[in-house]
């Protein structure tokens, strides 16, 4: 399948959405088979370390996405 270079923006939506879920599923797997944490504490760190991956993924991989479109 060939992208458009204007697609960028969603294609890069998609990806950095899918590894920063990935991240907080695998946080709260690791808290779920490890530790004694409530699930208050579970969640919470769940959607602390999505947002924090959106933040950092956001401007690092929509650049990343437009290079690989246009060339």
């Amino acid at each position: 399948m060939r992208f458009l270079p204007r697609q960028a923006g969603r294609v890069s939506a998609v990806i950095y959405t899918a590894v920063s879920f990935l991240a907080a599923a695998v946080f709260f797997s690791v808290t779920v088979l490890t530790g004694d944490y409530t699930w208050v504490a579970r969640v919470g760190g769940s959607v602390w370390v999505f947002l924090l991956s959106m933040i950092i993924l956001m401007p690092t991989v929509t650049p990343w996405v437009r290079k690989r479109l246009r060339g």
